[in-house]
C-alpha cells in the first residue's frame, strides 16, 4: 500500500492533514454556519450524508440532498469535501457530485463482503479512500479492508483511528488502544494514518488532549467534528465543538518533529537506547526463567492430579504484585495487564504438559 497520490494525502510540508465539519449535514444553512468559519484552517470539510444508526427512528442523514447542499456552497467558496460511503450506490453518488475524499466507516470495515463491493465500485478512480478501524479491536480486519482496496488498484489509501468498542466502562466512548494503530503504522509506514478524537472521546472536552496525543504519536492528521450549535445537533451532539473552539484547538496543538535533527540528541538517544536494549534482554531472560519454573509447577500438578488453575494463587498474585509495582513507580493497570498476559502463557504452558502423552514401553508377549 502506497501513500503516494495527488490529493487527500499528506501535505507537502508534512504538516498534519486536517479534516473537519459536522457529524451530519442537516441543512444547507447549517453547513454554511458550521464550515465557512473554518475553511482557512482545514484541508477537507467532512459531513455525514448517510448515517448508520444503531436503532431506527434517529436521524439517518439527508442523503443526496446533502451532496447538493455541499456543491451549492462550493460555488460560493471553493473547498474540498469528504464523506463516508457504505454501499456502491453511495460511491456512485459521491463520484457524481465530485466529492474529493471518501472514507469507509467502522461498521462497514467489519464486513469483508461490503468492503469488496466498495472496492469494485471504486476501481479505476483516483479518489483518496480512508478506512476507519473496525468497531472491535481486530487489526486483521482493518488490514484486510485496506488490502482489498489496494488489490482493486486504489492507490490513494489512508487509515483513520476512531477507537474501539469494549464492554468495559471507561472515560472514552471508544477506547483508543493506541498500540493497534501503531502496529498498523509499523507494518505500513508509508500509509497515512489520521486520528478521529471526536469518536474516541465522545465528549468535546476530550478533543484537544486526544488530538495532541495523536500528534505526539506521529499521526499524520486529524478528523474533528464541528457544528455551529453542537448542543442541538441531530447526531453526536456531545462530541462536536463550535467552529471557534475548533480554531482554538488547532492553534494550540504542538506539531512534533518526526525525526531528530541535531547530532547531540542522536548521540544521547543512542546511549539511552543501548540501555533499553539491555533492560529488554534482562526482562526476556527473567520471563524465560519464569517459564522454566512454570514447567516444574506443571509437572508437579500433573503427577499429583491437581488442577492447573488455582484461583487462590491467582488472587494472591493480583494482590501482591501491584503493591510491588507501586514501590517501583509502575502503573497499576499496566502491571495487571502484564500479569494477565503472563498468567495466560503460564496456563497454556501447563496445559501443554497435561496434554503430553507419556511414552510406555511395549509389553513383551
Amino acid at each position: 500500500m502506497s501513500a503516494e497520490g495527488k490529493k487527500g494525502q499528506l501535505k507537502s510540508n508534512n504538516s498534519p492533514l486536517l479534516i473537519a465539519g459536522p457529524c451530519s449535514a442537516e441543512s444547507e444553512e447549517q453547513l454554511r454556519k458550521s464550515i465557512f468559519p473554518i475553511l482557512h484552517k482545514v484541508d477537507f470539510v467532512r459531513a455525514g450524508v448517510w448515517k448508520p444508526r444503531t436503532r431506527p427512528g434517529n436521524f439517518e442523514g439527508a442523503g443526496e440532498d446533502a451532496l447538493i447542499w455541499m456543491n451549492n456552497l462550493r460555488q460560493e467558496t471553493p473547498f474540498k469535501a469528504a464523506i463516508e460511503v457504505a454501499t456502491p450506490e453511495h460511491v456512485e453518488l459521491a463520484l457524481k457530485h465530485n466529492i474529493d475524499l471518501l472514507w469507509i466507516g467502522a461498521r462497514t470495515t467489519v464486513n469483508p463482503f461490503a468492503v469488496s463491493e466498495l472496492a469494485a465500485a471504486l476501481k479505476g478512480t483516483d479518489v483518496p479512500v480512508y478506512v476507519k478501524n473496525p468497531i472491535h479491536p481486530e487489526l486483521a480486519l482493518w488490514k484486510g479492508a485496506l488490502e482489498r482496496l489496494a488489490k482493486a488498484n486504489i492507490k490513494q489509501l489512508g487509515a483513520i483511528h476512531r477507537g474501539f468498542h469494549t464492554y468495559q466502562k471507561t472515560e472514552f466512548r471508544n477506547v483508543p488502544m493506541w498500540q493497534i494503530p501503531m502496529e498498523l503504522k509499523s507494518e505500513f509506514p508509508e500509509l497515512p494514518l489520521i486520528c478521529d478524537p471526536s469518536h474516541i472521546g465522545g465528549s468535546r472536552a476530550m478533543i484537544e488532549s486526544l488530538s495532541q496525543k495523536a500528534l505526539d504519536l506521529n499521526f499524520n492528521g486529524l478528523m474533528i467534528e464541528t457544528h455551529f450549535d453542537p448542543d442541538n445537533a441531530l447526531s453526536d451532539a456531545q462530541q462536536q465543538v463550535t467552529p471557534a473552539r475548533l480554531i482554538e484547538i488547532i492553534d494550540q496543538l504542538i506539531i512534533r518533529e518526526a525525526h531528530f535533527s541535531g547530532d547531540s540528541y542522536k548521540a544521547e538517544m543512542e546511549i539511552i537506547r543501548e540501555q533499553i536494549d539491555l533492560a529488554d534482554q534482562q526482562v526476556l531472560e527473567a520471563i524465560a526463567q519464569r517459564m522454566k519454573l512454570i514447567e516444574q509447577i506443571g509437572e508437579i500438578k500433573k503427577d499429583n492430579n491437581v488442577a492447573i488453575f488455582q484461583i487462590s494463587r491467582w488472587k494472591e498474585i493480583l494482590t501482591s504484585r501491584p503493591k510491588w509495582a507501586k514501590k517501583l513507580n509502575l502503573n497499576k493497570d499496566f502491571t495487571i495487564d502484564l500479569l494477565r498476559l503472563l498468567h495466560h502463557q503460564s496456563v497454556k504452558k501447563q496445559t501443554e504438559i497435561f496434554d503430553r502423552k507419556e511414552e510406555h514401553t511395549p509389553k513383551s508377549k
